[in-house]
């Protein structure tokens, strides 16, 4: 038996784990400077990976174009988990799986811990809060963080099954959430609102009148609808239209390089729940 103090902290998630499920944070991740911006030999965790290690490997991928020195190390409850992934990983050396025999990816038996031989520059847990109660989000936030190396980043959100949908939250160092993001496909999306089944733990409970995360979703579907014209010209026209009437009507919208990709980042502050 495992002592107590050993044993991962934290519960097996339910493992529905698909192909390309996460591409729109890693892209995310791509691009922020906390990865850009490391030191060399940069470690990002992929926490609660689930029943396939592919999501290690495609953050990997991905993060290589930005950060070729990067490694990734998933991290799963469930040892079985682990020891398929490890298979996985066979196959990828020898060359009979979609990515670099050489690519920079381990696997390890671990949760909100995250047990390292070193900090880790990033920690993305995708999907992993859903099952726990409100009241657990901010010292899950906090364990993980305090793990990170100094100037690292946590991601922490929700995504649909197959990745057209994604929220998640950015959180620092100090385990203080920095940012809100929304991630949608633009191709025949109906309401930006569709978004308030995939919040993070911290706003699922949160969407409702007399909260900042409700007030937003509403001036996201409110604009989404008065820029329907402009779907003569194709849905990114559409949302950027709607995310410059959300600029000009007050939200502190970032990154609106990255409204052609279907996104919109706030700060917390902007949605925090009241």
């Amino acid at each position: 038996m495992v002592p107590a103090s050993l044993a991962p902290v934290g519960r097996a998630t339910r493992g529905t784990t698909g192909t390309n499920r996460l591409r729109r944070v890693d892209r995310w991740i791509a691009r922020h400077p906390a990865l850009r911006t490391a030191g060399s030999d940069p470690l990002v965790v992929d926490l609660g990976f689930g029943a396939s290690g592919v999501t290690a490997f495609e953050l990997e991928a991905r993060l290589h174009r930005a950060r070729p020195d990067v490694e990734v190390l998933g991290l799963e409850i469930d040892p079985a988990r682990v020891a398929t992934a490890r298979t996985q990983l066979e196959g990828v050396r020898a060359g009979t799986a979609p990515f670099r025999t050489d690519a920079r990816v381990s696997f390890a038996t671990g949760g909100f811990e995250v047990p390292s031989a070193r900090r880790p520059r990033v920690i993305r847990a995708m999907n992993v809060l859903r099952q726990y109660d409100e009241a657990d989000v901010a010292a899950a936030w906090r364990r993980m963080a305090e793990r990170l190396e100094p100037g690292g980043l946590l991601v922490e959100g929700t995504c649909s099954e197959i990745g057209r949908v994604a929220t998640w939250v950015a959180i620092d160092a100090q385990g203080a959430p920095e940012t809100f993001t929304v991630a949608l496909r633009l191709a025949e999306l109906e309401a930006p609102s569709v978004a308030a089944e995939r919040l993070p733990k911290a706003l699922i409970h949160r969407n409702v009148p007399g909260e900042r995360v409700h007030d937003f979703l509403a001036a996201l579907d409110r604009e989404w609808e008065r820029a329907a014209p402009l779907s003569a010209f194709g849905a990114v026209q559409r949302w950027r239209g709607a995310m410059q009437a959300m600029t000009d009507a007050g939200w502190p919208l970032r990154t609106p390089a990255r409204w052609r990709l279907g996104e919109v980042t706030v700060p917390w502050s902007a949605v925090a729940p009241a």
